[in-house]
């Protein structure tokens, strides 16, 4: 579940290391963006997409949005748990810092600064130097797929990335659409190259691992794909398969709710 396509990542990671395992992908294209949003009202609207997905009765919940993890995590667990198994997003503070070297961390602008945030640089950095990028408007670029607004948000964060990091944390699941152009941007000419940590894969991981299941991307490939937007069935947004991510899933026969 997510507030909109920044679920691919992680349903994609998913779909990698388990090709046979049946997918609802909930998300609230209606109510975005959730991060100008008071906490209460986020936890609102997560509860709402979750409540959609569980329907479905499903084996896990994975919370692929950092904004639903930081405010709405404990209501969630609280509704489905134990039933449910719910896994949260943390952006990647801790890999990116164990590299060595200087670390950015690009997020939302409500996220920026946020005592969330900073309790992680705290927690996780372990002593690396953290700059805090602010990224206004990429996340709702990414959504509607508007590239001209994508390369003006990127150039702006790059814009504050200092030269000498030597890895960049996607603090946000819409960025890790992006992995190969924000790379290029924040890449200094004749450096070593700048490694970029997203959440994905390890959550993905995490989510078999609390279920019991095991890897398995040799499987047939042909299991279902559920679409619910704002709790009603669909395909694909059109503006997720401008992505790869969006590509991959699409490739399994999505099937629609049409009771909702």
């Amino acid at each position: 579940m997510d507030s909109g396509i920044g679920l691919l990542p992680t349903a994609a990671a998913v779909r990698r290391l388990r090709p046979d395992a049946d997918l609802v992908l909930s998300s609230d294209p209606e109510g975005m963006p959730w991060g100008p949003r008071t906490p209460a009202d986020i936890t609102e609207h997560a509860l709402a997409v979750a409540r959609a997905a569980a329907a479905h009765r499903p084996d896990a919940l994975i919370v692929a949005c950092n904004t639903a993890s930081v405010h709405a995590l404990p209501a969630l667990r609280a509704e489905l748990e134990p039933g449910i198994p719910v896994i949260g997003t943390v952006p990647a503070i801790k890999p990116a810092a164990a590299g060595g070297g200087s670390v950015a961390i690009w997020a939302t602008p409500a996220t920026t600064g946020s005592p969330y945030q900073r309790g992680l640089i705290r927690d996780f950095a372990d002593g690396a130097a953290v700059t805090e990028v602010p990224c206004p408007g990429l996340a709702d670029a990414v959504q509607r797929a508007d590239e001209e607004a994508i390369d003006r948000a990127i150039a702006a964060a790059a814009a504050l990335t200092p030269r000498d990091v030597r890895a960049v944390v996607l603090g946000c699941t819409h960025y890790e659409l992006l992995v190969e152009r924000i790379g290029a941007a924040v890449q200094p000419p004749g450096l070593p190259p700048v490694v970029l940590h997203g959440s994905a894969e390890a959550v993905a991981a995490q989510a078999l691992r609390r279920i019991g299941a095991s890897p398995a991307p040799a499987a047939t490939p042909g299991a279902d794909l559920t679409v619910l937007l704002s709790g009603r069935g669909s395909a694909l947004p059109a503006e997720a398969l401008a992505y790869a991510e969006g590509r991959l899933l699409e490739t399994v026969d999505q099937t629609v709710d049409a009771a909702r």
